[in-house]
């Protein structure tokens, strides 16, 4: 078996578009929460969103590769440049190595409505555009990024809900691990248009504090009111041990681990023993005992029901050895698809600079966080490992375990 190392992450979110912007979101505890006026016009509930820019890619890819690429397209597109950048894996090389791909989406929202728009005003479907059916596929993250980057590995697009990004890294990892490929671009990527959210907002799924946005995400608190939706993109760079020694990369971590379950009962309704059988797997994988896990970066959205049942999972599993505790969502928002790879990325980002960021708008923990090491403000401490939770609808999920390169 491979041991399956990290080296190369690429992050664009609404607390930064590169990984020195989101360091210092994350260290300062600072939100990238807005309220967006033309939500609340179109008809949303709750007009509370990451804020995300859509990137210029004018210069950098011609008209062509840009018709074919919905934002969510995009933003993969600028974090997977900073990741291959980072692990020095340039045109030459991937052209001389079979390089996977594995990304997690789950929907591409507005191609799909504005083509159908076009074709219910003109009557006429020759008027969408050639681009168009590129756009509107699930897998357009992967059909985009594995034509620009002329990748030759695996490649398809992981869709499993709000677990997507971090079913890609999981699998990514166990390709490799495996022996089936040496180097996999593994992450997950969101749309934040007005469109994406809709069908959420409509069962009432969301935040109303949208006279106070920085404070709407309140993972843990007894006061929160629902999550807020964001989004963006995150890659992380896989390889085998053997092939970055080659390369003589700079390796950033190991991944130990890998746990998955699915719940088995309701579509949307969380359970506290589903994810305490992925938090068991992923440690027995990694060989290790709870008390080995001295931070996780809980999945926590911010809404009652789900933040309760995994703390109470959480408690299981980790109340006696009581390691710290954050959501970074409490800053980011959800990232939805791409939660489970930024997730990644954010505490990759903690362990290398030394600090824990902080599970921000934490005034009133509840019964079930109280009994847990939640840090509230930012820790300065050094860490060599991490675990990561990542849970979606139908009941997936995921954890991943992660320990920092020593050169060992």
């Amino acid at each position: 078996m491979n041991r399956v190392v990290i080296t190369g992450m690429g992050i664009y979110s609404c607390i930064g578009k590169d990984q020195a912007e989101v360091r210092d979101s994350l260290y300062k505890g600072k939100s990238g929460i807005v309220m967006d006026p033309e939500r609340k016009a179109f008809g949303y509930r709750s007009a509370l969103t990451g804020a995300i820019e859509r990137p210029n890619l004018k210069g950098l890819l011609d008209r062509r590769a840009r018709l074919t690429m919905p934002e969510q397209a995009e933003f993969a597109y600028v974090s997977t440049v900073e990741a291959l950048a980072q692990a020095r894996i340039d045109p030459d090389y991937i052209e001389r190595t079979d390089i996977g791909l594995l990304f997690g989406n789950d929907s591409t929202a507005r191609a799909v409505i504005e083509s159908m728009d076009v074709i219910r005003e003109k009557k006429d479907t020759m008027l969408v555009g050639s681009g168009s059916v590129f756009q509107t596929m699930n897998s357009t993250v992967n059909m985009n990024l594995a034509t620009i980057f002329k990748l030759r590995g695996v490649n398809f697009s992981v869709s499993a809900a709000c677990a997507s990004g971090s079913h890609a890294i999981g699998l990514g990892y166990m390709f490799i691990k495996n022996g089936m490929q040496d180097c996999v671009i593994c992450g997950g990527a969101q749309e934040v248009n007005k469109y994406a959210m809709g069908n959420f907002d409509g069962i009432a799924t969301f935040s109303m504090r949208e006279n106070e946005p920085e404070k709407a995400s309140r993972p843990f608190d007894r006061d929160r009111d629902g999550l807020v939706p964001s989004g963006g993109a995150a890659t992380v760079i896989l390889e085998s041990l053997g092939s970055a020694q080659r390369r003589g990369a700079t390796i950033l971590g190991e991944v130990l681990g890998y746990g998955f379950s699915s719940n088995g009962a309701h579509i949307s309704n969380p359970t506290v023993e589903g994810p305490v059988r992925s938090l068991q797997i992923a440690l027995k994988d990694a060989g290790m005992q709870p008390g080995d896990i001295p931070y996780i970066n809980a999945h926590a959205t911010s809404t009652p029901a789900g933040d309760a049942s995994e703390a109470k999972a959480l408690y299981e599993v980790f109340g006696a050895s009581n390691p710290y505790i954050s959501s970074t969502k409490s800053m980011t928002g959800h990232e939805c698809w791409m939660a489970g790879a930024s997730e990644i990325v954010y505490s990759m980002l903690m362990m290398q600079h030394g600090f824990i960021a902080p599970n921000i708008n934490l005034e009133n923990p509840d019964e079930d966080a109280a009994r847990l090491n939640i840090a509230d403000r930012t820790i300065n401490k050094d860490f060599n490992i991490f675990l990561s939770n990542s849970f979606g609808f139908g009941g997936t999920n995921s954890s991943l375990i992660v320990r920092k390169w020593e050169g060992k």
